[in-house]
């Protein structure tokens, strides 16, 4: 028998039952998450959305499970409980298939002008210097880092705060969104899909890795920030179009918000 084939537990996460994947001995102790139907109002899963650590992770071991990604088809999240306890299973699995469907300057666009039709004129200040034309996706940053190495880093700085592992069965950090069903952003958009979109593209112009997620939280690691204030002002709309929040409760406009990521390796989003 091979030694790095899944716990049984991992297996049940996959719809093939994990054929072909692996892993190393000595996963911590842990139990699978199922979604409460409760919730969900739907029909009872086929099976669990992810699996979740009984103790708190260190940095170290999501960098181990992300090496291991590759080999074992389980993308690691740390799991902020500050709000309420992962367990109880308030989460809406989706097919990762569908994210395909959607694109990140579609959302865009969508919330942009949605926003621009109900809100008076001079709220438009908000958005300046772009006002009512949404300005589309950001080019591409320059890669200062692998962004692995900037996902372990962060891993590392966040695992102090004390938060058990997640591993969820998706092929990338964005589609872990979906897959194990995070409502995250429920406040501003009713269905996780599209935004899991948008986070692949950034995880394809930035670098972006999804390593730790709450019940309105976010947090990535960012290996090819915008470098210059321009760059930065343009991804400032893009995430004012995925989390309002991050702009309006915080600085207060783009420009603001533009002057806190610049070149800054995280990117951490908050939903009221």
């Amino acid at each position: 028998m091979d030694d790095h084939q899944l716990p049984p537990e991992l297996c049940q996460l996959f719809a093939d039952g994990g054929r072909g994947r692996r892993l190393p001995p000595g996963l911590p102790a842990g139990d699978v998450v199922w979604p409460d139907p409760a919730y969900t109002r739907q029909v009872a899963a086929a099976r669990p959305a992810f699996w979740m650590s009984d103790e708190h992770a260190a940095g170290e071991d999501w960098s181990f499970m992300r090496v291991w990604h590759a080999h074992s088809g389980l993308w690691p999240v740390l799991l902020d409980e500050s709000a309420q306890p992962w367990a109880i299973g308030q989460i809406v699995p989706d097919d990762p298939m569908l994210i395909g469907h959607f694109t990140a300057e579609g959302f865009m666009t969508e919330v942009w002008q949605e926003w621009v039709s109900q809100m008076p004129r001079d709220a438009l200040a908000e958005l300046e210097p772009y006002g009512a034309l949404c300005p589309g996706l950001a080019p591409p940053g320059v890669p200062r880092a692998d962004p692995g190495d900037v996902a372990d880093w962060l891993a590392g700085e966040l695992a102090p705060r004390g938060m058990p592992l997640g591993l969820v069965a998706a092929g990338r950090g964005a589609d872990a969104l979906a897959v194990m069903g995070w409502q995250g952003a429920l406040h501003h958009n009713e269905w996780m899909v599209p935004m899991a979109a948008v986070v692949r593209s950034w995880e394809d112009r930035f670098g972006a890795r999804v390593v730790s997620v709450g019940f309105n939280t976010l947090d990535l690691s960012v290996a090819a920030p915008p470098a210059d204030p321009e760059h930065a002002l343009h991804v400032a709309a893009e995430h004012w179009a995925f989390c309002p929040d991050n702009v309006v409760q915080g600085p207060g406009d783009l420009q603001g918000y533009a002057d806190q990521i610049l070149g800054q390796h995280a990117w951490s989003f908050w939903w009221d």
